[in-house]
């Protein structure tokens, strides 16, 4: 068998192509691509995401220490 020319993987894409069409499988892209970005966003956790806002009438102030 060995490994497949750019004549093959030509003809396999054509043959794709005519089975769905073009604009299923760009629709088919788009809709993997929202997919993975999904995908990638849950990865991150909850610590990439800022904090909750402080309920109205607290102050949020950071302290420093004196030396």
């Amino acid at each position: 068998m060995g490994s497949f020319s750019i004549w093959h993987w030509l003809i396999v894409l054509v043959i794709v192509m005519l089975v769905f069409g073009t604009k299923k499988l760009g629709n088919m892209g788009s809709d993997i691509g929202k997919a993975v970005k999904g995908f990638k966003d849950g990865v991150k956790g909850e610590d990439d995401k800022p904090a909750t806002p402080a309920a109205p009438g607290t102050i949020d102030v950071d302290a420093k220490e004196k030396k």
